[in-house]
């Protein structure tokens, strides 16, 4: 969920900015470890790729990849994680992961349709009625699958005037969708795709009607605790737990700006204000893009993909839109997964459809395709030769 800033104030809302890097004076390389303190496994061409990123002029001050399979995991590292104390980035540092939230949001809604709790054809009329009865139509199999048509809240000009006044403020998450409760459908429901946060904010609203229960309690039911997450939470402050991986803006010849704080959670909440760790990530991303979270017919729905339909920023190879989760098509193979970028930070998690291998791989600065195209570009083309490291037989 992307939110820009400026100084040490938000100029405006989850927009995709340009947030360049400084290249650092000395960069601290910590060669791939076993997760167990085993013997490091380092492949020299992968630790070259994250070299090449946070030595250029608009890359990242840190990087952090972690290549799982079965039970072990390659960690990958170049750069740091705090430029004010040196240390790099590590796989149990907390982080923003953006709208990979969308993947949490999509597995709370779909176990719910496991449970007969929730139907992919409940529409807004059905759950929320007191929301716009021009929306009523929506079902949540298109929010899902960000075919809805719903106006998207964090462009809305009020949305933006308060975060930009404060970016700490504490929205009523509940209540975001008000911003454009007077705005039609940008068209018709299924007709078209268009990646929207109001989409996930309506699921959370739709799984907390179901349920009677709130959002975040469903997040522990449903997913953290069956998955052993203890360091994934929602938060609505502003505040990181300990430790954490800093997130950055800079602009060259300038020092990068630590913005790890600088906004609260509140205004992404479902659609992006998601807490995790690069190791927790990991575990998610196997359970949801593999078989072990959903069942069979409720996972053959969530694997319906539109071609060409990305994830934002869009992930390696080309992409496919699912529901709550994306296609990734490398040229080593197939990948499940999910994308995110905000201040200070950019995410993929990703999966091998047996839910047997993952990827994540996490940057602390935004980049995205409407602003700095070039770091994009390199960023996907390095998380393709990652893929294409976990996809190789050994």
């Amino acid at each position: 969920m992307p939110i820009r800033t400026r100084g040490h104030r938000l100029r405006t809302a989850l927009s995709v900015i340009a947030l360049t890097s400084a290249v650092l004076g000395s960069t601290l390389l910590q060669p791939a470890q076993a997760a167990d303190g085993g013997p490091p496994r380092h492949d020299q061409r992968l630790q070259r790729q994250l070299d090449g990123l946070v030595a250029q002029d608009d890359g990242p001050p840190g990087v952090i990849a972690l290549l799982t399979r079965g039970d072990r995991t390659q960690v990958y590292t170049a750069g740091v994680g705090d430029i004010a104390t040196g240390r790099p980035p590590r796989p149990d540092d907390h982080m923003r992961i953006a709208s990979v939230a969308k993947a949490f949001s999509g597995a709370v809604a779909l176990r719910l349709v496991d449970q007969g709790r929730l139907s992919l054809d409940d529409t807004i009329a059905d759950r929320l009625p007191g929301q716009p009865a021009a929306w009523g139509a929506v079902t949540l199999r298109q929010l899902l699958a960000h075919t809805s048509g719903l106006p998207d809240y964090s462009a809305d000009p009020e949305f933006v005037a308060v975060l930009t006044a404060d970016p700490r403020h504490v929205f009523d998450p509940r209540r975001l969708l008000d911003f454009v409760a007077d705005e039609p459908l940008r068209f018709r429901p299924g007709s078209l795709y268009e990646y929207s946060n109001s989409d996930n904010i309506a699921i959370a609203l739709m799984a907390e009607a179901a349920t009677g229960r709130p959002y975040e309690d469903l997040l522990r039911e449903l997913v953290y605790r069956p998955l052993g997450l203890h360091r994934t939470s929602l938060p609505l402050g502003y505040r990181l737990p300990r430790p954490f991986l800093h997130g950055y803006a800079v602009a060259p010849p300038a020092a990068p700006e630590d913005v790890s704080e600088a906004f609260g959670a509140s205004g992404a909440w479902a659609s992006g204000g998601i807490v995790s760790t690069p190791r927790e990530l990991g575990t998610f991303i196997r359970a949801y893009g593999g078989p072990a979270l959903l069942s069979d017919r409720t996972r053959e729905a969530q694997l319906e993909f539109r071609p060409g339909d990305s994830s934002e920023p869009p992930g390696p190879g080309t992409n496919a839109a699912g529901l709550a989760i994306f296609r990734y098509t490398t040229r080593c193979g197939v990948l499940y997964g999910h994308t995110g970028n905000t201040a200070g930070y950019t995410q993929l998690a990703a999966t091998t459809p047996d839910g047997a291998r993952s990827l994540t791989f996490s940057i602390n600065t935004q980049t995205s395709a409407g602003n700095k195209p070039a770091l994009l570009a390199r960023l996907r083309t390095v998380q393709e030769e990652f893929a294409c490291a976990l996809l190789k037989d050994e």
